[in-house]
């Protein structure tokens, strides 16, 4: 049981450093102080230590020896090649959930899709943000392709600190809703083809507007 729990206090304290980064508190070249971390989240050096190993493994943080670890720095090249390859995987997604979906499935898609529509009237882009990574899982539950699982996984993990900001861009609410709507009716009509083309537009148009906000010099600022 305790070694159970020492291993949920560092994934934990790797969810509230993605957090710190998502949300601007940690930029792009940032040296994470760890003092200061260890401060904030209430907590000793080790767990912080071994959240910054997971972090460093997905690519999140550099960790240089003797000199500390920091917030990575992507270059656009590989923002463009990581949006590139989820586009073609949620694609594969969407076309499978598109044949596959039950009554039921659509069901809670539909609900989701309801939720988004309130919280784009609102002019809530947190709430939207959260509901849309709900769409996008529950697409890739219905797919039910664990390998694809695994590989989608992976890269969603260091892609959604940046997909989450491409929404601050200008214009860029008023398209995504526009995106979802369109991906909406593919999976309400079944159209597979419809369905993967959607979703492949969808990415694309986060990593374009995403790339837009960073030659600005606006990345982690909201609108």
């Amino acid at each position: 049981m305790t070694r159970i729990s020492i291993k949920a206090l560092h994934q934990e304290v790797a969810d509230r450093i993605r957090e710190l980064i998502r949300n601007g508190h940690l930029k792009k070249g940032d040296r994470i102080v760890e003092t200061e971390i260890c401060q904030l989240l209430g907590i000793s050096r080790t767990p912080l230590r071994e959240a910054l190993r997971v972090l460093s493994a997905e690519g999140l943080i550099v960790i240089v020896p003797n000199k500390g670890a920091h917030v990575a720095e992507p270059s656009m090249q590989e923002i463009r090649e990581m949006f590139d390859v989820m586009a073609i995987l949620e694609g594969v997604c969407a076309r499978v959930a598109a044949e596959k979906m039950t009554d039921a499935q659509f069901k809670k898609l539909r609900q989701l899709h309801e939720k988004l529509e309130q919280h784009y009237q609102a002019g809530n882009d947190q709430k939207y943000l959260k509901v849309n990574h709900e769409f996008h899982v529950l697409i890739q539950t219905i797919a039910g392709n664990k390998v694809l699982d695994e590989v989608v996984n992976g890269l969603r993990q260091k892609i959604l600190l940046y997909r989450y900001r491409q929404l601050y861009q200008p214009d860029r609410f008023d398209a995504s809703m526009q995106e979802h709507r369109d991906l909406f009716k593919a999976f309400k009509s079944r159209n597979p083809d419809k369905a993967e083309r959607m979703m492949k537009k969808h990415l694309m148009g986060q990593c374009e507007a995403l790339v837009n906000l960073y030659e600005n010099g606006e990345a982690g600022t909201h609108r």
